[in-house]
């Protein structure tokens, strides 16, 4: 999952992208208004938290200007006022949810964990391709009743793919939404990523669940 932070207090910003990294989210942070409805315009997020009082466009304006734009990314909106009248004004924007500062970072996962699930065509929290079955919540992968044990990145490849089952996801789309804006798309990390999984969620003489498609990208077929 790919994640924008609009909000203009460094330390904030900051503390919202380690956390999230941490947990093995892709982020990216835009300090002012501007930035944050350009790079919301131009990439694929999957969750835009946005601050209320932020400079250059202000997170009400940012939010009003995606909804015009047809960008129907969920959004939670941050702010430090606390009045059901400034709630309101916010849900009624656009934003998906509201925040009010402070706030404790586990109840932000939460919000952001439910909003990136609304939308998803396979509503469970499980995914499935054939014996292997991925746990969102629990962050449990099995195959064939045994647990198998995936680094954060591949995890997070792993439910990308299966959430697209039966789709050629390009190499593009795999670092826009589980890497970030700063990948370096020269490098082969993808690649090794996709051999590591493969090395352990295959079984020998059994064709492989991630396929390779030539010039394309790659695919789950369920």
């Amino acid at each position: 999952m790919r994640i924008l932070v609009i909000e203009d207090e460094k330390h904030i910003a900051d503390f919202i992208r380690q956390g999230l990294k941490e947990e093995g989210y892709a982020v990216d942070v835009a300090y002012d208004g501007e930035k944050g409805y350009f790079l919301a315009g131009t990439e694929a997020f999957d969750v835009i938290v946005l601050d209320l009082m932020i400079p250059k466009m202000d997170g009400m304006t940012v939010c009003r200007n995606l909804r015009r734009d047809k960008n129907n990314v969920p959004i939670i909106m941050l702010t430090a006022k606390h009045s059901v009248d400034d709630r309101v004004d916010g849900l009624e924007s656009g934003a998906n949810d509201y925040l009010t500062k402070p706030f404790a970072f586990k109840e932000l996962l939460a919000r952001i964990r439910v909003l990136s699930r609304q939308g998803m065509t396979q509503p469970s929290t499980l995914l499935r391709a054939g014996d292997l079955t991925l746990d969102v919540l629990k962050h449990k992968v099995m195959k064939h009743g045994e647990d198998i044990s995936l680094t954060t990145k591949e995890f997070f490849l792993l439910e990308y793919l299966l959430q697209h089952a039966n789709e050629v996801v390009t190499r593009t789309a795999i670092s826009e939404h589980v890497w970030d804006i700063n990948f370096d798309t020269t490098t082969n990390v993808i690649d090794v990523h996709i051999n590591a999984l493969r090395k352990k969620i295959d079984i020998a003489d059994e064709e492989s669940l991630i396929q390779t498609i030539r010039g394309r990208g790659y695919i789950i077929r369920t």
